[in-house]
């Protein structure tokens, strides 16, 4: 039987070209009531009603899927609860993830799922994101964060453990535009460019977001 997030979940992210499997669902089922289940002792969100669950943490994780491929490697920086890494990992098993969190009981409470979903080939850390840039240095084709830090501070810690070619995805709230305006000078120095922008709303009229592309060197 599904829940109410398992049936919002599967019914939205059909907008977005993507089909849920029964066991993806109850992933979601599981990862969402253990969400649940840790906030009441564990501040880990502040969303913590089914829908919202569904759409702001879950849909919302999973529009970053078009952009991956089997070949990449990905790491997620501030990732919280765990995203969007986790919903990323419950669909796409086959592709490498790393998080990294500085605060401790979030990163237990990522290995706690990972455990409990027996997710395969992802590692949660917790340190500073400056502590990888000796041991992972240029190891991710992909490095994304969701709310975790101005766009030119993400860019500048990003940087060092981006591999040749990769992209960096900011996962950003409906006044992107302005901090990218804020940001560029400073992007730039660093040798990356904001190559591209993709709006997008969120079901059950929860909000605007954007993903913000940033790549080495110039636009072509």
């Amino acid at each position: 039987m599904h829940s109410k997030i398992g049936d919002v979940l599967a019914q939205e992210v059909q907008l977005i070209g993507l089909t849920l499997s029964a066991n993806e669902i109850k992933s979601f089922e599981t990862y969402a009531a253990e969400l649940i289940k840790w906030n009441s002792k564990v501040n880990l969100t502040a969303i913590t009603k089914d829908s919202e669950i569904a759409i702001k943490h879950f849909f919302d994780s999973l529009s970053l899927a078009p952009y991956i491929t089997s070949s990449d490697r990905l790491l997620d920086i501030g990732s919280g609860a765990g995203l969007p890494i986790i919903p990323l990992k419950i669909i796409r098993p086959e592709i490498p993830m790393v998080s990294v969190d500085a605060v401790a009981k979030k990163i237990h409470f990522q290995r706690h799922i990972i455990r409990t979903l027996d997710l395969l080939n992802i590692e949660a850390i917790h340190t500073r994101i400056e502590n990888l840039h000796k041991t992972h240095r240029h190891s991710f084709s992909v490095i994304t964060s969701r709310a975790f830090t101005r766009l030119d501070r993400f860019v500048s810690l990003a940087a060092p453990l981006l591999s040749d070619g990769g992209v960096l995805i900011a996962m950003k709230g409906d006044l992107a535009e302005d901090e990218i305006a804020a940001s560029d000078e400073v992007v730039n120095a660093g040798g990356f460019k904001v190559t591209s922008i993709s709006r997008y709303t969120l079901p059950l009229g929860m909000g605007e977001r954007v993903l913000t592309f940033i790549k080495k060197g110039k636009t072509v």
